[in-house]
Order: C-alpha cells, then sequence, then structure tokens
C-alpha cells in the first residue's frame, strides 16, 4: 500500500511529539554521522555518549509508541514520521524497542500512513542484528580500507527483483551511491538523509 500524497494530508494531530521527534534527530544526528565513517573494527565498546542518546532517544520512541502506536504521518506529519524512523533505526542499545518500532511502522505501512522504503531498512537492520541475511540489501559495513560493503542477503540473485518490489533501485546503483555520500563532506549531508554504514540504511 502506497502512502497518501503529503498535499492531502492535514496538519499532523500532535505538533508537540512532532517537535520532540525532530528535536531527538537533531540532538543525534552528528554521532551518526562520525559513526558512518568509522570500520566496524574501530567503533567503542560500550556506550559512549552518542551511543547514550541514541538509548535515551530509543526509550522516547518507544513510549510513543507504547502510548500511540508507531508515530506516522498523520500524527506527526512527515519530517517527524522520517526522524521516528531513523530513531528506531539506530535504537541498537534497545533492541526490544527496534523490534517493536518495526513491527508497529509495519502496520502503519499496511494503513498507508507510513513508507515501506523506509520500513525495510529498519526490517533489514533487525535481521541483520540478529545474524541472519538481510532481505532487500540495505544495510552495509564499512571494511577496513573504508569502502562499504554488503553484509550478507538472502537470496542475492533476486535481490535486484525484491528491490524494484519495494520502489528501490538497483543494489549495485545504491552503492554507488553510498559510497558517493561517504565521500561528501558530512556538513554537505540533508538533516533527514540517512546515516549509510556500519548495520545503517542505504537506499
Amino acid at each position: 500500500m502506497t502512502t497518501p500524497p503529503i498535499g492531502l494530508l492535514p496538519g499532523p494531530r500532535r505538533p508537540d511529539l512532532a517537535a520532540e521527534l525532530t528535536h531527538c534527530l537533531d540532538v543525534a544526528r552528528e554521532h551518526w554521522q562520525r559513526l558512518a565513517r568509522q570500520p566496524a573494527t574501530a567503533r567503542p565498546a560500550g556506550l559512549g555518549p552518542g551511543r547514550h542518546t541514541d538509548y535515551r532517544n530509543a526509550v522516547f520512541l518507544g513510549r510513543l509508541i507504547g502510548d500511540y502506536g508507531w508515530p506516522d504521518l498523520p500524527l506527526v506529519g512527515q519530517d517527524a514520521a522520517k526522524a521516528a524512523y531513523l530513531i528506531a533505526l539506530h535504537a541498537d542499545p534497545r533492541r526490544d524497542i527496534q523490534v517493536a518500532a518495526m513491527r508497529e511502522m509495519y502496520q502503519a505501512v499496511q494503513r498507508g500512513t507510513a513508507s515501506m522504503r523506509d520500513w525495510v531498512h529498519l526490517h533489514d537492520r533487525v535481521l541483520c542484528a540478529d545474524g541472519a541475511p538481510q532481505v532487500y540489501g540495505t544495510q552495509h559495513q564499512l571494511g577496513l580500507d573504508g569502502t562499504p560493503v554488503h553484509l550478507p542477503v538472502r537470496n542475492p540473485e533476486e535481490l535486484d527483483e525484491r528491490r524494484r518490489e519495494v520502489g528501490l533501485p538497483p543494489a549495485a546503483e545504491a552503492l554507488a551511491a553510498l559510497r558517493q555520500r561517504l565521500a561528501a563532506e558530512p556538513a554537505s549531508r540533508s538533516a533527514y538523509d540517512p546515516p549509510t554504514a556500519n548495520l545503517t540504511a542505504a537506499a
């Protein structure tokens, strides 16, 4: 089911929650940009300051989901719905909340109030974190040479067909775009462009 055109949606029912979500994203974004450029072997163990931010954001998102379900377009609007997705994507310190977010977001996708393209990134992230092969090939990891590589994919010969079904470009095209984004200065990235490595989404 496709998301309704943004121009046909009324304003968010909870602009206060929308403001909190976008603030959480603003606080975390610099940490995510640094992390996206670090090989997995260079990542610090435990919870550094940035990971504490991810933890706090995950707890906040978990409370939102408990009270309202997935914070979708009608509830919080376009930018905050994207922020909620990105917070869920980085909720690794709270895997219980990340999995709950994936399930609740899927229900919103079925209602047409959340993005299927965003959901498949979150779905792949949960699979990879569980040690399972991803379905849509959205998750990458930086090698020692700084080049992003796919994490394992289920039935790779069918990958591009699955990606096409959910509106994603071919995997090779997405990988080329990822390399280009990682080569750019962090300041050139938009506020809602997701980081793209170390188990992080790449469109």
